[in-house]
Parts: C-alpha cells; sequence; structure tokens
C-alpha cells in the first residue's frame, strides 16, 4: 500500500473520505445530506479523472489505476439513473461501491502515466474499456439487490422501491447489453489489431464466461424463476465473481498472461 503524495491522489483521497461521510450518513438516516455528499464525491472524482486525462493526454483508461477511477465516476451517475427512472433504492451500498472501487486506485495501483502502445492506440480503444465499465457498475448493483433478496429484504421505507428480485433483473437488463457490446467491440478490436476476432486470450475467454453466466441467468430465470427465485440471486452473484476475475485475478495473476498484459 503506497499513498500518493500528488494533487492526483489528493483528489482521489478527498472523493474517497466524501463517499464514506456520505456512507455514514445514508445509514444514519440523513438521506438528505447523504446524498449531498455522495454529489460533491462525484464531482471531485470527475476532476480527479480529468485531470488524470489533461496529464496523459489519451483517454485515462490504459491500465487498472485508471479503470479503478473511471469505475469511481460511474457510480453517482448510474445510481441517480436507478433511483429516478429504475426507481430502485440502495443508494448507501451505490456509496459504498464508489469507496470500495477507489480504494485501489488511492492506495494499490501505480498511478504513474504510461505511454499507449500501439494496440491501444484505437478509436475502439474508449467505447470498449467504458461499455464494459459501465456494465459492471450495473452488475455490481444487481449483486447488491440479489443479497437484499436472499436476506428476505423488502423494497423498504419508500413502497415505489422495486422489489429486489424484479431490481436485480432491470439492472441486469441494462447490464447485458453493454457485456454484450464490450465483447463485440473487443473483436473488432482485435480484428484491426492483431488480424483475428477471436485469440483465445485469458482476459477474452473470461469475459466470454462472464456473458454466458449472465445467459444461464437469463435462462434459469425465465424456465424455473419463478419457483425458485433465490436461485435468480446465486445466478446474478455467481456473475459478479466471474466478473471479479475478469476484472483482476486475470490482469494480476501470473497464471493467465496474455495480449491484456499492459492492463496492470
Amino acid at each position: 500500500m503506497a499513498v500518493k503524495y500528488t494533487i492526483q491522489g489528493l483528489l482521489i483521497y478527498i472523493t474517497l473520505a466524501t463517499y464514506l461521510l456520505a456512507f455514514v450518513a445514508m445509514v444514519a438516516g440523513r438521506r438528505r445530506a447523504g446524498q449531498s455528499l455522495f454529489a460533491a464525491g462525484f464531482l471531485m472524482a470527475a476532476a480527479a479523472f480529468i485531470y488524470r486525462w489533461y496529464d496523459v493526454r489519451h483517454v485515462p483508461l490504459q491500465n487498472l489505476f485508471e479503470v479503478f477511477l473511471f469505475l469511481g465516476v460511474l457510480c453517482y451517475p448510474i445510481s441517480w439513473f436507478c433511483r429516478r427512472v429504475l426507481r430502485i433504492g440502495g443508494q448507501w451500498a451505490d456509496v459504498l461501491i464508489g469507496a470500495i472501487v477507489l480504494f485501489p486506485a488511492g492506495f494499490v495501483f501505480n498511478a504513474q502515466p504510461m505511454q499507449l502502445p500501439p494496440a491501444l492506440q484505437s478509436w475502439l480503444f474508449g467505447p470498449h474499456v467504458a461499455v464494459y465499465m459501465i456494465s459492471y457498475i450495473f452488475m455490481a448493483k444487481a449483486t447488491v439487490q440479489a443479497a437484499a433478496q436472499l436476506r428476505g429484504a423488502q423494497p423498504g421505507v419508500e413502497k415505489t422501491w422495486l422489489p429486489p428480485e424484479q431490481a436485480t433483473y432491470d439492472l441486469i437488463v441494462i447490464g447485458f447489453p453493454l457485456l454484450t457490446l464490450g465483447l463485440v467491440l473487443g473483436s473488432w478490436w482485435g480484428k484491426l489489431a492483431w488480424g483475428n476476432y477471436w485469440g483465445w486470450d485469458p482476459k477474452e475467454l473470461w469475459s466470454l464466461a462472464s456473458w454466458l453466466v449472465y445467459l444461464g441467468y437469463f435462462h434459469w430465470r425465465y424456465m424455473f424463476g419463478k419457483r425458485r427465485p433465490a436461485l435468480n440471486s446465486l445466478w446474478a452473484i455467481v456473475g459478479m465473481v466471474a466478473i471479479i476475475v475478469t476484472l483482476l485475478w486475470v490482469n494480476l495473476s501470473r497464471l493467465f498472461p496474455g495480449l491484456h498484459s499492459y492492463a496492470t
């Protein structure tokens, strides 16, 4: 663990502190204060991301430091969309997810700017990574709702919130097309960069595995979901485990050397 004594690091740490304060406020029942702090944290996270973009002179999605910084930015707008449009609660969990994904950016991953390798100098670079990260936040929210369903939680104080099992499904319905788009864009990018749509790279295989788990979720829910709703939630949680393996273990473990090693 290494503290970053830079402007970049300061922005991340202020964001982390603000997200944690927002979490405490929401858990304590001070919802309005928590929402204000969440919005303030988002502005700081966005400032950190823009600063990184200016510093490295390219879309900052090259390595795990930049990816987790971007994930920290996404939490608030996706939370706002889910609350206002989808009527899905659990904003306290959204703030906690924001703090969790920013922690590795602040204390674990190296923030040293890196030059883009030739394979990343493509217009598909930004869209491919971005849609995956957006889908990951939706799937993380779905995992929280799935866990709530397994605990037997109810919609909450606001009766307009969707029940957890339905909320899980609605979130995956949005996240799955984004997951699919990320897979398609990656294949297209692979054709342009390496001459093949599919190279059997470990990252590609685990991305496909994640996609197949969620495809299995839809099949199971359609066929048996009404009789065994708890297993719907277990499918969603297994999907998140596959995503974590795809995002972290494949990049960090020496067991999976491949074309995506630049992510570390």
